[in-house]
C-alpha cells in the first residue's frame, strides 16, 4: 500500500507560480514512479509529469514543458511540482499518483492516488 497526501494548491494570477507537494508513505516498490495528473471540469484526467525515484527520465506533457518541474526528495520522502508562468488553462484539480513504473501515461495504470489539490489561475 502507498499513501499520498498533496498540499500547496491555491489561487494565483496568470504568470504566477505555485509549488505542489506530495507526501509519500508505504511500499517503496509500488511508488517507484511518482506522477502528477490534473483534471479540469468536464475534461479527462491527464498526465502532467512523472519521475522515477532516482530522478532520471522525468516526463512532461507538452503543455507544461519549460514551465513545470517535477522533483523528488527521497529522504523525506516527498514529490514536488514547481509550476511557473501559470496560465488560466492550468486551472484544474491536481493529483499525485504512484506506480511501480513510469512506462505508462494512462491514469488507469497508476494504482495509488492522493485526494487532490485545487489550482486556480485567473487572467
Amino acid at each position: 500500500q502507498v499513501q499520498l497526501v498533496e498540499s500547496g494548491g491555491g489561487s494565483v494570477q496568470a504568470g504566477g507560480s505555485l509549488r505542489l507537494s506530495c507526501a509519500v508513505s508505504g511500499n517503496t516498490y509500488s511508488s517507484k514512479c511518482a506522477a502528477w495528473f490534473r483534471q479540469a471540469p468536464g475534461k479527462e484526467r491527464e498526465g502532467v509529469a512523472s519521475i522515477y525515484r532516482g530522478g532520471v527520465q522525468p516526463y512532461y506533457a507538452d503543455s507544461v514543458k519549460g514551465r513545470f518541474t517535477i522533483s523528488r526528495d527521497n529522504a523525506k520522502p516527498m514529490v514536488y511540482l514547481q509550476m511557473n508562468s501559470l496560465k488560466p488553462e492550468d486551472t484544474a484539480m491536481y493529483y499525485c499518483a504512484a506506480a511501480a513504473s513510469c512506462g505508462s501515461r494512462r491514469p488507469n495504470d497508476f494504482g495509488y492516488w492522493g485526494q487532490g489539490t485545487q489550482v486556480t489561475v485567473s487572467s
